[in-house]
């Protein structure tokens, strides 16, 4: 599991984002924070944290300035700054202090979940250590700038995408059209429909499986299971 501290100086909205991350497979909330003070006593005290959720709007400090005493304290938990502040200046500053991600307030679930689940997908590809070669190194400063959520097309409903996504998320291995809509309870077209959505947007990948005779058949793995 991926350990994640959640700071934001209003605590229904810490709260609310402690919710959204709860709902992400893979990830748990160790604790929650509404000052600058309790993030650092979070960070001293938690056994381990992976994963800072960080509002810069703070009573006793910006967040930016949370982030630089936790460097010059040693902690090396990611940061994901998720804050009203949009000017520049302050979104510059984040990425020189080494915030991975920058979501700005407000936004919905699908905004924070996308982040995450990129977030999951850059440490599993970090988690392989070794050496890498230049596409790698692509790969791996590309997981998080990749991670918008596509728009949909007129036509798509966003209910639908997001029960065939959450279907072939959670699914073991590699699934066809015809199981995500018994899965869904979706018509065969329509599920493909989705699918193939899914396939140009890169969110899934498409595999074949040869059978005796015939054409092979199509099936879908989420992409973030590679």
């Amino acid at each position: 599991m991926i350990e994640v501290l959640v700071v934001d100086d209003d605590v229904r909205v810490a709260q609310v984002n402690a919710a959204y991350v709860e709902k992400v497979p893979g990830f748990h909330v160790a604790g929650e924070a509404h000052s600058a003070a309790e993030a650092l006593g979070c960070l001293r005290t938690l056994p381990r944290l992976d994963l800072v959720l960080m509002d810069h709007y703070l009573p006793d400090e910006t967040g930016l300035e949370v982030v630089q005493e936790m460097r010059r304290r040693g902690h090396q938990a990611d940061v994901i700054m998720v804050t009203a502040a949009r000017d520049v200046s302050t979104v510059q500053a984040a990425m020189r202090h080494g915030a991975l991600q920058y979501l700005v307030k407000p936004f919905a679930f699908a905004g924070l979940r996308v982040k995450l689940e990129a977030y999951a997908e850059l440490r599993r590809t970090l988690d392989g250590g070794g050496e890498a070669e230049q596409a790698e190194v692509d790969r791996i400063f590309g997981a998080l700038s990749a991670s918008a959520e596509p728009q949909l097309p007129k036509g798509h409903s966003p209910t639908t995408a997001e029960l065939v996504r959450q279907s072939l998320m959670h699914a073991g291995g590699p699934l066809s059209a015809q199981e995500i809509a018994e899965r869904t309870g979706l018509s065969r077209q329509t599920a493909q429909r989705y699918l193939k959505l899914l396939e140009r947007t890169g969110r899934a990948r498409l595999t074949l499986k040869y059978g005796d005779a015939g054409r092979p058949e199509h099936r879908y793995v989420w992409a973030t299971r590679a």
